[in-house]
């Protein structure tokens, strides 16, 4: 009988200790590949992605605090409507109103990516959040700064504890989290994609598949399916802003070979992400396709070799490809509850 009442508690204690144990660890959360896309450049063991992590990041995304005077946030230059990006003005505005030099990239798909920026000056998403904290015309802030500002916060070290089992705050933790939260940002859901998976009652219309084909003839060598880029740099002929002066990853390698080569950019959720170029110069579709029949000087320094041949597209030809652009919008990612602000 003492035998069977001393099992009954040690067996309850288990009970009691393994739920806490439980209930304090990270939720680990899969991430789901989409069917017949190609394996993420990320790696996900050395961080990988759990529910509280990923809240974190959120916070951290939409927050403020980063900045120098907390009025500027990820979220400023990054709108979920809009996939992520801007789409007020030309160029991303920051702190005290300065400008920047480039149109924010959209942050669709990024565990795809090899390299980061239009000029590809990180090669990593774990340090990509540095550059925007601490550049003078974004937030124009250190991390030393930003750390004990969330120090002091009365939510942020229970998150900490939360996602890392510790309170203790740290660059490292900062950009991993954030990381989280931009590697969940996946758009698979478009028209396009339920068409590719033969879902049923969704399909292509006449005037989108012939827009496919032309696109996948005149375009596809730089936008490749299924992430609409191949996340290399070209130089598509733009001429030169001569205020801005942008030589684009020769910046950064300063090898004459990547002058005026910037990254392709994906297309995914197109019509939303406008303006369009590096440089934010086109707000509509209609500008970008008129530019690469007629624009494109066939001369310019280091321009893509696919480009070097004239593109002929007839103006019904070009409504084809942008009705096809469309069906690239997943209205699902833009409007996720999950990746919006948190309450």
């Amino acid at each position: 009988m003492r035998n069977s009442v001393l099992l009954l508690v040690l067996t309850a204690f288990s009970v009691i200790f393994w739920s806490f144990r439980e209930t304090n660890e990270p939720t680990i959360l899969d991430f789901e590949v989409p069917k017949k896309w190609p394996v993420p450049v990320y790696d996900f063991a050395k961080n990988p992605l759990t529910q509280e992590g990923f809240e974190l990041g959120r916070k951290l995304f939409y927050d403020p605090i980063l900045s120098r005077d907390s009025t500027i946030s990820c979220a400023s230059c990054h709108l979920q409507y809009t996939g992520f990006t801007h789409v007020d003005h030309n160029v991303s505005h920051g702190i005290d109103g300065k400008k920047g030099t480039r149109n924010s990239p959209v942050l669709i798909n990024l565990a795809w990516n090899r390299s980061f920026h239009w000029d590809g000056g990180v090669n990593h998403i774990e340090v990509q959040g540095l550059n925007p904290i601490q550049h003078p015309a974004e937030m124009d802030n250190t991390m030393e700064e930003v750390i004990k500002r969330i120090q002091r916060s009365q939510n942020y070290p229970r998150l900490y504890e939360a996602a890392y089992g510790t309170k203790e705050i740290t660059t490292s933790r900062i950009m991993k989290a954030l990381a989280q939260f931009d590697l969940s940002l996946v758009s698979s859901n478009s028209k396009y994609d339920q068409v590719i998976r033969k879902e049923k009652g969704v399909a292509f219309t006449d005037q989108e598949k012939n827009g496919l084909k032309l696109f996948r003839n005149q375009c596809a060598s730089c936008h490749k399916e299924p992430l609409f880029t191949n996340d290399f740099y070209a130089s598509n002929g733009l001429p030169m802003d001569p205020f801005l002066m942008d030589v684009g990853r020769f910046g950064i390698t300063h090898d004459p070979k990547d002058s005026l080569l910037f990254k392709i950019p994906t297309l995914r959720n197109i019509e939303y992400t406008f303006p369009y170029m590096h440089d934010g110069r086109f707000r509509k579709l209609k500008e970008v396709l008129q530019f690469y029949t007629q624009g494109i000087d066939s001369k310019a320094k280091n321009l893509h070799p696919a480009l070097k041949k004239k593109i002929t597209l007839n103006d019904n030809e070009q409504k084809d490809i942008i009705a096809f652009l469309y069906t690239l919008t997943d209205k699902e990612f833009l409007f996720n509850k999950r990746f919006s602000f948190p309450k």
